[in-house]
């Protein structure tokens, strides 16, 4: 059962109870990621998340590491780029000590010098080894041409210059600034007592301050391309398109187009670029949505002959998806989200973090009922114009590698004008 409840300083609290469970997943979600970053301290959420788990003034980072496997619980955390989180999974009895530990990283962390020093040497470590992979690295291209110039376009690790950069006291005054009461959600999941864990969250996480809620500023979507040559084996290449945001109303349609688009063996990629021609090792589409915006594209890894004849193809399925939409792999498409979405139900990791998720992005948890009947009631003339209106747009076009026979970006556009 789903409860929801407002902390005295403004935190939500979800609740989302079962009695069969034996462990608890239990975490804070912050409406706050690397979308909220200047270029001078891009990186700075995830150094941040990283830090969380240094020392506060009563744990070392080994006491926290420690405390949490002495009962054979589980903790992490992740920066994406409207928010940070930090969670624990636990067995129910050992639950207090596992929310212990989060309030108290989140509210008397030091954020010391030396451990400082130690972890930024180990995320430039983490960003040189995405850097040297390119199905990765070329996500990071096609971002910085779909949004230039802005903190949308840029990486949420950031690069070693700015991370360098960064001090305890930039941390703590950036946590300070970005970690408010009204900007959390905590999210629980698992066998406990709703409102006893009401009253727990409200001991140890009332306190933490209120203020004002600073906004990012609105995405704004350019497209256009980067071919940049790399002596590698392979070409990664990224296709795109203006997509939606979680709250747009395609949402749900560019969900299940991505899906019968490339979201399989038997998706219409798969089949005609991979099984039926042999242009690619990996092929596949993606919707990718945030807050306010979203992408909307296809990722493939080719070789550097084969990459002359894929670009063709894939402009010419492109082109077709809107018009060659079959009642069939609708159905299949509707099903796969449907299926995914109930599977993860088993999951209670996925509860907490689903449920918060909901409440940071649309004010609300969105009852899984909900969900499948908005996909259910998505008829071919809707995806037929949530289509159009996708790839109608501007491209975006990245594509890492050796690059000398891929189809220049003036020619993939002429030949996207009839979308």
């Amino acid at each position: 059962m789903i409860k929801t409840h407002v902390l005295s300083n403004g935190i939500r609290l979800i609740t989302d109870t079962n009695s069969l469970c034996e462990s608890i997943s239990f975490g804070v979600w912050v409406g706050v990621g690397a979308r909220f970053e200047t270029p001078e301290i891009n990186g700075i959420s995830h150094v941040l998340e990283h830090m969380a788990f240094k020392g506060t003034t009563t744990r070392s980072a080994f006491d926290i590491s420690r405390e949490i496997e002495d009962v054979g619980g589980i903790m992490n955390a992740y920066t994406g780029r409207d928010v940070t989180a930090y969670y624990v999974k636990v067995l129910k009895g050992d639950v207090r000590l596992g929310m212990d530990i989060i309030a108290d990283i989140l509210q008397h962390s030091v954020m010391n010098k030396d451990e400082l020093a130690r972890e930024q040497g180990v995320i430039i470590q983490e960003i040189n080894m995405s850097n040297d992979t390119p199905d990765e690295l070329v996500f990071d291209h096609y971002n910085a041409v779909a949004y230039p110039d802005q903190a949308l376009g840029r990486t949420i690790l950031g690069t070693p210059e700015t991370v360098r950069a960064v001090t305890s006291e930039t941390l703590l005054g950036y946590m300070k600034r970005q970690y408010l009461a009204g900007r959390m959600v905590i999210s629980v999941s698992g066998d406990f007592d709703a409102d006893e864990m009401a009253d727990r969250c409200e001991q140890m996480f009332g306190q933490m301050a209120g203020g004002v809620i600073e906004k990012p500023a609105a995405a704004m979507y350019r497209g256009g391309a980067s071919y940049v040559k790399k002596a590698n084996e392979q070409v990664n290449l990224v296709v795109g398109f203006e997509g939606c945001g979680y709250t747009h109303p395609d949402y749900y349609a560019a969900a299940v187009l991505a899906s019968l688009f490339g979201g399989g063996m038997s998706s219409r990629l798969f089949q005609e670029i991979r099984e039926k021609r042999g242009l690619v090792y990996s092929i596949y589409a993606f919707n990718a949505p945030e807050a306010d915006t979203g992408t909307f594209g296809i990722y493939a890894g080719t070789g550097e002959q084969e990459v002359a004849e894929l670009m063709p193809v894939l402009c010419d399925e492109i082109l077709a998806l809107p018009d060659m939409l079959k009642e069939g792999e609708i159905q299949r498409a509707k099903q796969q989200l449907k299926a995914r979405l109930l599977m993860r139900e088993e999951n209670w990791n996925t509860h907490a973090e689903g449920n918060a998720m909901d409440m940071l992005i649309r004010g609300r948890v969105v009852p899984k009922e909900e969900v499948i009947a908005r996909i259910e009631a998505l008829d071919a003339a809707a995806l037929q114009a949530a289509a159009r209106r996708i790839v109608s747009g501007v491209p975006t076009v990245a594509v890492l590698g050796p690059i000398d026979r891929v189809m220049p970006y003036e020619q993939i556009t002429d030949r996207l004008k009839h979308a």
